[in-house]
């Protein structure tokens, strides 16, 4: 088969310019869907391990909202917005070029949408951007769960993120700044796999079947509404295990390294949770994480989009105007 060539004018993106363009559109969604984000993590903690549920501070996830808005303000409802920020533009950035980079290991097009290499490069794309920003995965996670106010679960109050790794790495060392790795892989790729294939697959079944034109901001939002809820349902238990192996308080054990009270890892945390609570303790929080990750699903693939042909539109003008 001919490789294919492409006019200066005409060349698909980058690596760097997709990778831009993707961490964009993150950091605009995060910053509209953190504070679901913070509502999700107080409800996962609340009730932690405990057979009859606990006290229940908070009622649902707009009890969360209203009354951290009330206690704490905006800073409340937007805990952890700096690394969750960093933490979503790099996953999104590294999603493209995996693709394109498989597409062409197996000789297809890099331009061509093939189920089996999206799902790939969405779970290796996670995995990757989990690996690396575990550190700041940890420190999102206990930010957001902290409340001066209502407190649930174990509270780390941290100034802010610097303040956060210099005070982990004081108590625990290096090796506190990779405590849930796993977890995070795990969170991460499952909702990966299926974030970005259901959205470019939703994408394609609209177009080919003439239901909507192909660059319409309808065809964006309908694809990206359905993307939101494949990933909710898939990583929701992962993202329960996520938040309590990250927040649990620790212990020097008898080896003198120190390692989770509650918790061995995700599998552990799972079934433990499981025995106490039952089912719907994984679900903990599923309301909020699905007003989390829909309009965040929605906002960053759309914007993806909006800014990758604006970005083409722009340069080719400049290509013209040379």
């Amino acid at each position: 088969m001919a490789t294919p060539t492409y006019t200066k004018k005409g060349r698909p993106l980058s690596t760097t310019e997709g990778f831009i363009c993707g961490g964009i559109a993150a950091c605009i969604a995060v910053t509209i869907s953190n504070p679901a984000e913070v509502a999700k993590t107080r409800l996962q903690l609340q009730g932690e391990l405990a057979k009859d549920g606990g006290q229940k501070v908070y009622k649902n996830a707009f009890d969360v909202l209203a009354k951290t808005w009330k206690n704490e303000g905006i800073r409340g409802i937007q805990r952890g917005l700096a690394p969750a920020i960093l933490l979503n533009g790099s996953r999104l950035g590294f999603y493209e070029p995996f693709r394109r980079g498989l597409n062409k290991f197996i000789g297809r097009s890099a331009d061509e949408q093939i189920t089996f290499t999206s799902v790939a490069a969405g779970a290796s794309s996670g995995a990757v951007g989990a690996s690396l920003g575990n550190p700041l995965f940890l420190i999102k996670a206990r930010m957001q769960a902290y409340s001066p106010a209502l407190p649930v679960g174990t509270q780390h109050y941290y100034k802010n993120a610097f303040h956060a790794l210099s005070t982990i790495i004081k108590a625990e060392g290096a090796r506190g700044l990779v405590r849930g790795i796993d977890a995070a892989i795990l969170r991460t790729s499952m909702g990966s796999s299926v974030q970005l294939p259901s959205y470019n697959w939703t994408k394609t079944q609209l177009v080919k079947h003439d239901i909507l034109p192909a660059n319409s901001t309808a065809t964006f939002l309908v694809s990206s509404s359905v993307s939101g809820a494949c990933v909710c349902l898939a990583m929701q238990p992962a993202d329960t295990a996520l938040t309590r192996v990250y927040n649990q308080p620790t212990i020097v054990g008898p080896d003198g390294r120190r390692r989770g009270a509650l918790y061995k890892n995700p599998i552990d945390c799972l079934w433990k949770t499981f025995k106490t609570e039952g089912v719907r303790g994984w679900y903990k929080g599923s309301t909020a994480h699905f007003l989390r990750i829909a309009p965040h699903t929605i906002v960053t693939l759309t914007a993806n989009d909006i800014i990758i042909n604006l970005y083409k539109a722009a340069r080719d003008r400049g290509i013209d105007d040379e």
